[in-house]
């Protein structure tokens, strides 16, 4: 599957889900986005590269479905018809927005944990939840001292997180392997590897560095984007 460019579903239009689409189609894939309301995206798609559809229309068309949708809409998403394909979970926990959730504030379970139960029978991939939407496009990304930036990739399938891989080489990100979904604790919100710049090197000392209980202060992972 990683040898041609498959049709990709992207579960939201957000900013996330808009700036990977746009990646993702000017890397070849044919990608529908989804909203509640597709006919008033339909302009905005149009100019990515990207059809818009509902939510329902976006999980049937991807061979490959990204949820980046915020994780309060969780139960929006069409769990049955995902069943077998491989889901890439960008969702993060954000307590103000989303209310808080005892088995994250009390770490019994990853984010992605909680998706793959929801999603029963996909196969679960955490990605693309560690970078900010305005580092996406190739134009806008910063520097990054001695090679590209890397980026964290999680799953208990071995095959739909060598999948994963394969489409963050094609987008020009190094990837690293972070471990199963229980390990994708050590990207997630406030942690040391979440949205920060890094290299291979520096992200596998950062997923090291993480500690369970510990966030770093709010905010203090975003920078502004370049305005050139």
């Amino acid at each position: 599957m990683n040898e041609h460019r498959y049709p990709v579903g992207i579960l939201g239009a957000g900013e996330i889900g808009s700036a990977l689409g746009e990646l993702l189609a000017q890397a070849g894939y044919e990608v529908m986005l989804s909203s509640r309301h597709p006919e008033a995206r339909a302009d905005q798609a149009a100019a990515l590269g990207c059809r818009i559809g509902t939510l329902e229309e976006a999980a049937a068309f991807g061979e490959v479905v990204i949820a980046a949708l915020p994780l309060n809409a969780l139960g929006e998403i069409p769990a049955s018809a995902l069943a077998g394909k491989v889901v890439i979970d960008t969702m993060n926990y954000y307590p103000p927005r989303d209310g808080a959730i005892a088995a994250f504030d009390e770490y019994r379970s990853t984010t992605s944990e909680r998706v793959a139960r929801h999603l029963s029978g996909a196969r679960v991939v955490k990605a693309f939840n560690a970078i900010l939407a305005y580092d996406l496009p190739r134009d806008t990304r910063p520097p990054i001292e001695d090679g590209r930036r890397a980026l964290p990739v999680a799953a208990d399938d071995e095959e739909a997180k060598a999948l994963v891989a394969g489409m963050h080489a094609q987008l020009d990100f190094d990837v690293l392997d972070a471990g199963s979904l229980a390990d994708s604790w050590r990207f997630e919100r406030a942690k040391p590897a979440y949205c920060i710049p890094l290299n291979r090197v520096q992200l596998r000392a950062a997923l090291a560095a993480a500690e369970r209980d510990k966030e770093l202060p709010h905010g203090s992972w975003r920078r502004k984007p370049r305005l050139d």
